[in-house]
């Protein structure tokens, strides 16, 4: 019995290792298998859309600036537009008789605003239903100038 070993003391033990030659076999038919089938799949084509099907230019944003104050003023974000201030009260009428479907609202806030009061100007945009919202974010780092920046201590 192949399976069956003895040992020297005249007692049976069962062989501990499995044998793998059957799960090679099934693997080495499966690669076969793929290797033939893998030429006949064709790749799926990508239509690219032409010149004449390129999409619109989006339309210019208005920006709802918001001073430390806490007081509101619009502005249509075009070279040489001038902020309106409105009164806090009348934010969502203003800006819905300024703007289209598809143009966006950012929200510029000073930054010594508290942030709920961006909340809640956003909430009130929102609600009114005013989908296309946004934040402006100031890249520069806001607040003190370079020249004036303290470094942070070294560790």
């Amino acid at each position: 019995m192949p399976s069956v070993r003895s040992s020297g003391r005249g007692g049976r033990r069962m062989k501990a290792d499995i044998n793998v030659v059957p799960y090679i076999d099934v693997m080495l038919v499966l690669l076969v298998i793929f290797m033939v089938t893998a030429p006949l799949i064709t790749p799926g084509l990508i239509q690219l859309p032409s010149v004449g099907q390129a999409s619109d230019v989006p339309a210019t944003p208005l920006e709802v600036q918001i001073d430390e104050a806490g007081k509101i003023a619009l502005r249509m974000r075009e070279p040489g537009a001038t902020p309106t201030e409105i009164a806090n009260t009348a934010l969502v009428s203003e800006v819905q008789s300024r703007i289209t479907a598809d143009t966006p609202v950012v929200i510029a806030a000073d930054g010594k605003v508290p942030y709920e009061t961006v909340v809640k100007v956003m909430d009130e945009l929102r609600s009114s239903g005013i989908t296309k919202l946004g934040l402006l974010v100031d890249q520069s780092g806001g607040g003190a100038s370079q020249s004036q920046a303290k470094p942070a201590p070294k560790r």
